[in-house]
């Protein structure tokens, strides 16, 4: 990675979407929508819903499929210099093998950030990723079927993060990602309805980065692995916190529906910091906050 910022799964499509206005190249990485081994057809509508300083959103994980990814969406991929990481979803943990065996062998992918940690599909994902049993299970499983660098995406709907953390880095993870959305709903009391046809989303947006925050540091001291640190970045202070916590990079997420640039300034934000601060070189920052 040429900088510490990254996009986060769901919030940047499959590149394309913003290649117009955000330079590709300019990026860390690049973290692709979730991807299943057949086509999910997500939640039904409304999904999406506007919190104060967030977002609810219930999409479920809406995609075409690993192979159509692999035919047609990674190829326009390849042309960048940035590194492709796919984020991989599944209903049970065969599904979850066979997705991350397809792209073993795809020409342009880096890594797999392994979802087991999305609160909007009720099977799978997040039923894996709130024990310690259930994050080895997933994370041994395709550690095994691939020899690309794995990132396993914690749950923050935990009463301990840090146990999963560990369980991930025993089975074979190489990296963390953190922190997923928050569980959470809304109502309209007019209609006296649920705001999302799924009851519940995920919450997402700066109001979740206090917690998103205690979460990074909490497991930055668990486990020895690199950490991606996420929720609520939307400036270069923001992840400049991050870091300082012990996060080796950053993801932006909701940033982007907010500001579709939101990465590139993100990076700018990073780079003012350092020569304001001093700092010759990113890595100086990582886990150098004062106790």
């Amino acid at each position: 990675m040429r900088n510490p910022v990254m996009t986060a799964s769901g919030t940047f499509g499959f590149g394309k979407e913003l290649a117009d206005i955000v330079d590709i190249n300019r990026l860390g990485a690049i973290v692709v929508k979730g991807t299943s081994l057949r086509p999910w057809k997500g939640n039904p509508p409304p999904r999406t819903c506007e919190t104060p300083a967030g977002l609810l959103n219930a999409i479920g994980l809406q995609n075409d499929g690993v192979d159509d990814f692999i035919e047609n969406k990674l190829p326009f991929l390849r042309q960048f210099e940035t590194p492709v990481i796919v984020n991989i979803v599944g209903h049970s943990v065969e599904e979850y093998v066979e997705v991350a065996r397809r792209l073993d062998d795809a020409e342009g992918v880096a890594g797999l950030e392994i979802n087991i940690s999305c609160p909007n599909v009720k099977e799978g994902c997040i039923a894996f990723g709130t024990t310690a049993e259930g994050t080895a299970r997933v994370v041994s499983a395709v550690r095994k079927a691939t020899k690309l660098t794995l990132i396993t995406k914690l749950s923050p709907n935990v009463a301990d993060i840090t146990i999963t953390a560990r369980a991930a880095e025993d089975a074979g993870s190489d990296a963390l990602s953190l922190i997923n959305t928050l569980l959470g709903t809304a109502i309209d009391p007019w209609t006296r309805k649920f705001r999302l046809a799924n009851i519940t989303g995920g919450l997402s947006g700066p109001a979740i980065k206090p917690i998103a925050l205690r979460m990074v540091y909490e497991t930055v001291k668990s486990v020895r692995i690199p950490i991606v640190g996420m929720g609520g970045i939307v400036s270069g202070l923001d992840a400049i916190e991050f870091l300082l916590a012990g996060a080796s990079a950053v993801a932006v997420g909701t940033g982007t529906f907010i500001n579709p640039t939101a990465t590139l300034e993100v990076i700018d934000g990073i780079t003012e910091y350092m020569q304001k601060s001093g700092v010759s070189d990113v890595r100086e920052l990582i886990g150098s906050v004062s106790e």
